[in-house]
């Protein structure tokens, strides 16, 4: 998959060459910690079952540490997330909202697929493969859990991965810009009382919504204020330029170690799950992976009926195929614990996220050609 993009971009390169005096793009990769993001994953996922299994004792009482009691919010992965996402955060500019009406289609269709298909497919799908097709090999109890972390999984649209994505397919950064801004926005809003309605209907599990409230104000209301506030400081302090040149970049490695050092401790207090259930991870990844293609299929798809401009219509397949992983975890352990199953296949999202949207960025590179001639 890495090698069809990269074989586009050599594809681009060629082409590039072949205007005098023009100087050939730059070939587009992820870097290091992006590119190998499954096996840091799954690395984590090695170290933090040895963690979980070794000192049971330690993981016990991380897990105990929550910011009140009942609360459910595990104090070191809240900490954990906020270092995760507030430098995402710092990213949006929620300014660009307002030049959203010269071009509406492309994000319109992107709101429909995350806010209206998104979250109710994978509802459907969830409920059809662990309620029937997988029902010999996974129990009433697990089955609830698992539809429970998918729900959440993909009621979170994707946010600052969707950068890297967008730009892979050579997509219109301001406009993923809004489409990323748009649905943060709406995430305040709809987020909770879709995954209450979605659990509660599909699952049989009750959602306090006390809980759900808490979670959306720690992983969602905390973190993009202190990104947004953040962001006005240093910009106006030092500039728009230096912002986005110098100190992102040097934030991305404190994002990735934060989500490294997330995932040792999730898959630690989900150490037994995955010992003892470990065909279970298999079989979440199946509806997982259906609802990711047939998202971004369908939202391609759309795009093309509405002759929408490739730039803007790849990004849009990209977020209708992606999740805001970071946020789903942290709400299914709020929710339902860090060692229960609706967290454990959230951590299965994240375990099949990377090598899933470059499937999807290849196939976007590949059918350029369709949308030729769009405006």
């Amino acid at each position: 998959m890495v090698n069809d993009l990269q074989h586009e971009d050599n594809r681009k390169d060629d082409v590039a060459t072949t205007d005098v005096g023009a100087p050939a793009p730059t070939r587009k990769r992820l870097n290091f910690f992006e590119r190998y993001l499954s096996v840091w994953v799954a690395l984590c996922m090695v170290a933090g079952v040895i963690l979980g299994k070794s000192l049971p004792d330690l993981t016990a009482t991380l897990r105990t540490w929550e910011f009140a009691s009942g609360s459910q919010i595990n104090i070191p992965i809240a900490v954990l997330i906020w270092l995760m996402i507030i430098p995402m955060m710092m990213k949006v500019d929620f300014a660009s909202i307002r030049n959203v009406g010269r071009r509406p289609k492309g994000l319109l269709i992107t709101l429909f697929i995350n806010w209206v298909v998104k979250p109710f497919s994978m509802a459907l799908w969830a409920w059809l493969f662990f309620r029937y097709v997988f029902a010999a090999w996974i129990g009433t109890d697990d089955a609830s859990q698992y539809i429970a972390g998918t729900i959440i999984l993909a009621a979170a649209p994707c946010t600052a991965m969707v950068f890297v994505w967008s730009y892979l397919t050579d997509g219109d950064p301001a406009y993923t810009l809004v489409q990323v801004s748009l649905n943060d926005l709406i995430m305040l809003v709809l987020f909770a009382p879709i995954v209450r309605f979605l659990v509660a209907g599909a699952s049989s599990l009750h959602v306090p919504f006390q809980v759900l409230f808490y979670s959306v104000v720690v992983f969602i209301v905390i973190p993009l204020s202190v990104g947004v506030i953040l962001r006005r400081w240093f910009v106006s302090r030092r500039g728009i330029q230096w912002f986005e040149q110098e100190l992102l970049p040097h934030l991305a490695p404190v994002s990735m170690a934060a989500l490294l050092v997330t995932l040792i401790l999730i898959f630690a207090f989900q150490a037994d799950n995955i010992t003892n259930k470990f065909w279970h991870v298999v079989l979440i990844a199946v509806p997982i992976l259906v609802q990711v293609y047939f998202n971004s299929s369908l939202t391609y798809w759309l795009m093309y009926l509405f002759r929408v401009p490739h730039n803007i219509a790849s990004p849009g397949a990209l977020i209708g195929a992606s999740n805001f992983f970071e946020l789903a975890v942290a709400t299914a352990i709020a929710l339902f614990g860090p060692e229960s199953g609706a967290a454990l296949a959230t951590v299965v999202g994240v375990l099949i996220e990377v090598p899933v949207m470059l499937s999807v960025c290849a196939f976007c590179n590949r059918t350029r050609h369709w949308f030729a001639g769009f405006q």
